[in-house]
């Protein structure tokens, strides 16, 4: 993999309804199945919960459903349904053969997940890079979204590399300008090389480095596929500012932010105008849904409660 690549894949990675005409649902629990998309790519897939539909889509690039679920966010399967699925070119799913990334085919793998479970309305969770894969389906099939819930997520991969080079330099006591967007991504190789060196990656995620390496037990626990890091961060398009389009998606929004997320950033959801929304500030970091469980949970139930 290109080093930079891989280092913009750990930026994200270091950082997770009824059934038409029915008041509950009724999918079939199967903990671990392979759902084919219309273009052939095989997606791991997990149902497990009782409740409203929910489908989880994981950040990145490139990272996986795993570590949420087993980190956590299971503690939602007890007032809902959970769909855990790896993204195309990730974690225990397959890779398209004509290595098609797009928007629009992402997006549209999350609709056949919906449709395979013959489900009419979901709620969709989008954490860290997810959040802009889940922003995009609430704007494209608004009809089948009961709610979207933004975990610690990005809407502008720059803006949020901007904060975490801020950070750094914070924490290093090193000045690290950045002259013009041009220069953002090797001002970030540069900070992020520097912050290696020091130890101090972890940091990103948590001040508690212990919570970091439990996470990085459940994330090195399988080999992994890493074609969607490889191969979608190579052009302009998931650096585009989707923060200017959430004025347009009317459905009910929860913001989660954690007070001390370094690494999307803790002001980043201000940029976030759905006519909407409404914002909870948790005191965490990137992975608050771990370190503040409870507070967590509790957050999102009563969101799907109020909206269902």
């Amino acid at each position: 993999m290109n080093p930079k690549i891989h280092l913009l894949f750990i930026l994200f990675l270091c950082f997770s309804q009824s059934v038409i005409g029915q008041t509950k649902t009724e999918i079939t629990q199967n903990p671990n199945i392979t759902f084919t998309t219309s273009d052939g790519v095989p997606l791991f897939l997990k149902v497990n919960g009782k409740g409203e539909v929910c489908i989880f889509v994981h950040g990145g690039p490139g990272a996986w459903s795993k570590s949420f679920e087993e980190f956590g966010g299971n503690v939602l399967e007890d007032k809902l349904t959970m769909c855990y699925y790896d993204q195309r070119g990730c974690g225990r799913s397959g890779s398209p053969a004509d290595n098609n990334y797009s928007m629009d085919r992402m997006i549209d793998d999350i609709e056949e997940i919906r449709t395979h479970l013959k489900t009419d309305k979901i709620f969709v969770i989008g954490h860290s890079f997810g959040g802009i894969l889940a922003t995009k389906y609430a704007e494209k099939y608004p009809q089948h979204v009961k709610g979207l819930i933004l975990l610690n997520a990005t809407l502008d991969i720059n803006d949020s590399l901007l904060n975490q080079i801020a950070f750094m330099g914070k924490t290093l006591g090193k000045d690290f300008p950045v002259q013009g967007k041009d220069s953002i991504l090797n001002t970030f190789f540069e900070a992020k090389q520097e912050t290696k060196k020091a130890d101090l990656e972890y940091k990103m995620l948590s001040d508690n480095r212990a919570n970091v390496e439990k996470l990085d037990s459940i994330d090195n626990s399988e080999k992994r596929n890493s074609s969607f890091a490889q191969n979608a961060l190579s052009g302009p398009l998931y650096f585009n500012d989707f923060t200017k389009g959430t004025a347009s998606i009317k459905v009910p929004t929860l913001i989660i932010s954690g007070t001390k997320d370094n690494n999307i950033g803790p002001e980043h959801y201000r940029l976030f105008k759905f006519p909407n929304q409404e914002v909870k500030i948790i005191n965490g970091g990137h992975i608050l849904y771990y370190e503040q469980n409870k507070e967590f949970k509790n957050t999102i139930q009563k969101f799907v409660q109020k909206v269902k």
